[in-house]
C-alpha cells in the first residue's frame, strides 16, 4: 500500500483509538523522565481527560454512516459505537476509582505504569469492538489480556496479587491457545481471515467433513471465549483474580473486560457460525444446532455463580461469583437468538456497568478505611455514613433485580428475550428466576451488615471527591434507567437497520 493510498483512507473513524493510543504513549515516555519523587496521580487525570475526549469524538460520529478502512479490518458501525460507549464510559469511572486508590502496600513504585497499561487494555477492547477480521480481533484481545495480566499483579510485593496474576496468565494463555486453534480451522476452511469473506465462503459450504471441522472450531472458540468472560465451567480463575487484584482492576475486569469478551462472542459466533451452509452441510447454521448446548451452559453458569456466592465472606470474591452469574444471564440473551437479542445484551451491560462500578466504589473505600475486604467490615455502615449505606443499598437492589432499578429492566428484557425467540426456552427462564431469588440471600447479607449490625467503631466516613463523582453518576443512572429505560434503548432503536446488517 503506497503513501497516497494511506492518505486517502478515512482515518477519522479511528479518532477515539488514536486519542487513547497517543496518550498512553505520552504517559509511558513521561514516566521515564519524571523524578521518582513526583506523584503520578496526574497521569490519572490526563488519562481521564483522554477517555472523555475519546467519548466526545465517538459521540460526534454517532450519525456517521457505516465505514471501514484497511480492507475492512476496522469497521465503524452501530454495533461498534454502541459497545464503545460502554467501554469508554466504564473506563472513565474506573479511572476515577484508580485516581483515589491508596492501598496500604505495593503500588507506589508502579503508579505510573498503572495508568498507561490501563489505557492500552482499553485500546485493545475498543479494537475488538470495531474489528472486521480475525487477526485484528485477536490482536485486540491479546492487547487487552496482556495489559490485564500485568494490572492484576501490579502490587509486586503483595502475595495475593502475585497469585492472582499467575493464575490469570496461565488460564488466559490456555484460553488464547484454544481460541486461536479454533480460528485456524476457520481460516483453513475459507482461506481468509476477513469476517465478510468468511461469511461468503461458508455460505457455500457443501462438504459434510468440512461442516464437522467447522463444528469443532465452534467448540474450541466457544471454550476459549468462555474463559475470557468467566462462563462455567471455565470460571475457576475469576474468584482468585478478583480477590487478589487491586480494586480498580477488579472493577475493570468485571465490567470493561467482560463487555469486550461478549463483543468478541457476538462478532465471531454470529458472523462465522450464524451462516446457513448449503444443503450438503445441513439446513441450519451451526450456531442454531448448538443453541441447546449454549442454553445448558447459561443455566449451569447461573446456578454455579449464585449458589457458590452464598458461602463467600470476602466481598470481592462474592462479587466475582456474582459476576459469573451475570455472565450467565447475558448468555441466556445470546443463546436465545431472538430479534431483541442486541437490545437485551446491550441494555444489560449498560445497567451492569453503573450498578457494579458503583458497588465497587463503595467496596474500595470501605476496604481502605477498615483494612479488610470481609463482608463484616460493612457492619454498622448506616450509622457511620447513612448516605453511603443508602447508595450501596440501591446498587445491591439493582444487582438483585428489584423493580424500579436498571437491573430489574435488564433482567426483564432477558426474560422476555427467552420467550420471543423461535423456540421458547421455559426451563432456562425458570432457572433464571430461581437463581435470581437465590441471589437475594447473599446480596441481602450485605444489607443486613450495613443496617442491622453494630459498628465496630463510630468514626464518621468522609467520601473522597472522585469516589463521590462515581457514586452520583452511578446512582443517577441506575435509577433513571430503571424508571425510563428508553433513554438507553432509543439509540438502538434509531439504528435498527445497522444492527440487523452489522455483519454484512
Amino acid at each position: 500500500m503506497d503513501l497516497e493510498t494511506l492518505q486517502s483512507l478515512h482515518w477519522g473513524i479511528m479518532a477515539p483509538e488514536f486519542i487513547i493510543l497517543g496518550v498512553a504513549a505520552l504517559l509511558s515516555v513521561l514516566d521515564l523522565f519524571m523524578p521518582n519523587k513526583m506523584d503520578r496521580k496526574i497521569f490519572g487525570w490526563i488519562s481521564f481527560a483522554a477517555i472523555l475526549a475519546a467519548i466526545a469524538s465517538l459521540a460526534g460520529m454517532v450519525d456517521t454512516p457505516v465505514a471501514s478502512i484497511l480492507d475492512d479490518t476496522f469497521r465503524l458501525d452501530a454495533f461498534a459505537k454502541a459497545f464503545k460507549f460502554i467501554l469508554l464510559g466504564g473506563s472513565a469511572l474506573v479511572m476515577l476509582l484508580a485516581i483515589s486508590y491508596e492501598p496500604k502496600e505495593g503500588l507506589k513504585e508502579a503508579r505510573g505504569e498503572f495508568f498507561y497499561l490501563f489505557l492500552t487494555a482499553l485500546l485493545g477492547a475498543m479494537m475488538m469492538s470495531s474489528s472486521g477480521d480475525l487477526i485484528t480481533l485477536f490482536v485486540g484481545l491479546e492487547l487487552l489480556s496482556i495489559s490485564s495480566y500485568i494490572l492484576a499483579g501490579i502490587r509486586k510485593n503483595h502475595l495475593q496479587s502475585n497469585e492472582s496474576a499467575m493464575k490469570y496468565v496461565i488460564n488466559g494463555g490456555i484460553s488464547t491457545a484454544i481460541t486461536l486453534f479454533g480460528m485456524s480451522y476457520v481460516y483453513g476452511l475459507t482461506g481468509t481471515t476477513n469476517l465478510k469473506g468468511i461469511t461468503d465462503q461458508l455460505s457455500g459450504l457443501a462438504d459434510p467433513q468440512h461442516a464437522y471441522l467447522l463444528g469443532l472450531s465452534f467448540l474450541m472458540i466457544l471454550v476459549g471465549l468462555s474463559f475470557k468472560v468467566a462462563i462455567a465451567p471455565f470460571h475457576m480463575w475469576a474468584p482468585d483474580v478478583y480477590q487478589g487484584a487491586p480494586t480498580p482492576v477488579t472493577a475493570f475486569l468485571s465490567v470493561v473486560s467482560k463487555t469486550a469478551g461478549f463483543v468478541l462472542i457476538i462478532r465471531v459466533l454470529l458472523s462465522v457460525f450464524g451462516v446457513t451452509p448449503s444443503k450438503g452441510a445441513g439446513t441450519m447454521p451451526i450456531l442454531l444446532h448448538m443453541q441447546d448446548y449454549l442454553i445448558v451452559i447459561a443455566g449451569v453458569t447461573m446456578v454455579i455463580g449464585n449458589v457458590i456466592a452464598l458461602r463467600q465472606t470476602n466481598i470481592k470474591r462474592m462479587f466475582a461469583y456474582s459476576s459469573i452469574a451475570h455472565a450467565g444471564y447475558i448468555l441466556v440473551a445470546f443463546a436465545s437468538l431472538s430479534i431483541i437479542m442486541f437490545d437485551a445484551i446491550w441494555y444489560y451491560l449498560v445497567a451492569y456497568l453503573f450498578m457494579n462500578l458503583g458497588a465497587f466504589a463503595v467496596i474500595q473505600m470501605m476496604s481502605e478505611k477498615e483494612g479488610t475486604e470481609e463482608i463484616s467490615g460493612f457492619a454498622g455502615l448506616y450509622k457511620r455514613s447513612p448516605v453511603l449505606a443508602v447508595v450501596m443499598a440501591i446498587f445491591i437492589l439493582s444487582l438483585a433485580g428489584f423493580p424500579g432499578t436498571a437491573g430489574f429492566i435488564g433482567k426483564l428484557n432477558i426474560f422476555i428475550d427467552a420467550f420471543v425467540s423461535k423456540n421458547t426456552h421455559y426451563i432456562v427462564a425458570s432457572i433464571m428466576i430461581a437463581t435470581t431469588v437465590v441471589s437475594y440471600f447473599y446480596y441481602f447479607g450485605i444489607l443486613t451488615q450495613m443496617f442491622f449490625r453494630p459498628a465496630k467503631n463510630e468514626t464518621k466516613i468522609k467520601i473522597p471527591g472522585t469516589i463521590l463523582i462515581v457514586l452520583v453518576i452511578c446512582v443517577a443512572a441506575t435509577i433513571i434507567l430503571g424508571i425510563m429505560p428508553n433513554t438507553a434503548l432509543n439509540y438502538l432503536h434509531n439504528h435498527t437497520n445497522e444492527f440487523q446488517d452489522f455483519l454484512q
